[in-house]
């Protein structure tokens, strides 16, 4: 069973569509169940994440503890996992990475935030780092198809006030996490818009063909979006990346694509809903 912290803030998590309060507000968490390496009884866990493409990271830390966490060892024993992350609810594969790979995961992890590296002075043990892949899942944990596109659509833009912050608290140069930080946002939003232009939108076309002028817009929108992406990935991916251009950039995809979402939320869920 969950300690009864863990319980208030899995309780908080799954009400609040994955926002939390203190400790954790502003940090990245998600809810990882695994299955006991002894019980075989699943049990669920809050954990900090990192973004990392198309996959996450966690640290079994325990806060610098001598031991490795619980949920650290059954999903050594059974690596088939469960992810909920505020928005889905999806089976994952857990891989603990190794040697170099470990190590340049874990050092992003420290610049980014350096209790990492505390918790790892207080411990003997190499503190794991595990990734988490997505190998099923299904529709956003809604009650219906419009408030499924409301979480999507809030989840991008907690995650661009999350990097916004990280940005301009960070040095002159761009880390390495905050580049795949905002790389997974690009990508992430990228693909959330691809499902669109090739699903939801020529289903609504079809079915409902007065919101034509809508959805010319949102194409369009979605056109702007895409160049504001590319516009940010290459500054990004510069040697040396200049903080301040980089928040410059972030800047502006976060007006505009909280302008083009505020639209289509507006427009589309009532139809979406009906």
């Amino acid at each position: 069973m969950p300690s009864d912290f863990n319980q208030r803030v899995i309780d908080e998590f799954r009400a609040n569509n994955g926002r939390v309060g203190p400790p954790f507000d502003g940090g990245r968490l998600l809810l990882l169940t695994t299955t006991g390496a002894r019980s075989g009884k699943e049990h669920t866990t809050p954990v900090a994440y990192l973004p990392d493409g198309d996959r996450v990271l966690v640290i079994a830390s325990a806060g610098g503890a001598p031991n490795h966490p619980a949920w650290y060892h059954n999903l050594v024993a059974h690596p088939r996992v469960t992810v909920e992350d505020g928005v889905f609810t999806y089976e994952a594969q857990a891989t603990v990475l190794e040697g170099a790979e470990r190590d340049a995961a874990f050092a992003r992890a420290v610049e980014v935030d350096p209790a990492w590296a505390d918790y790892q002075v207080r411990t003997s043990r190499v503190l794991p780092v595990v990734a988490l892949e997505q190998v099923a899942g299904g529709p956003p944990n809604a009650s219906s198809p419009g408030a499924g596109l409301k979480l999507v659509h809030d989840a991008f833009r907690r995650e661009l006030a999350l990097i916004r912050a990280e940005v301009a608290r960070s040095g002159p140069r761009l880390g390495a996490q905050l580049r795949v930080n905002c790389l997974t946002l690009c990508q992430g939003l990228h693909h959330h818009h691809t499902m669109e232009d090739t699903g939801m939108f020529p289903y609504l076309a079809q079915h409902h063909p007065e919101l034509a002028p809508v959805l010319r817009r949102l194409d369009e929108e979605h056109k702007t979006v895409a160049t504001l992406l590319a516009d940010l990935q290459k500054v990004i991916s510069a040697e040396g990346a200049d903080t301040a251009l980089v928040l410059s950039e972030v800047e502006r995809l976060t007006k505009e694509l909280e302008d083009h979402l505020t639209y289509e939320e507006q427009q589309l869920i009532p139809i979406l809903d009906a």
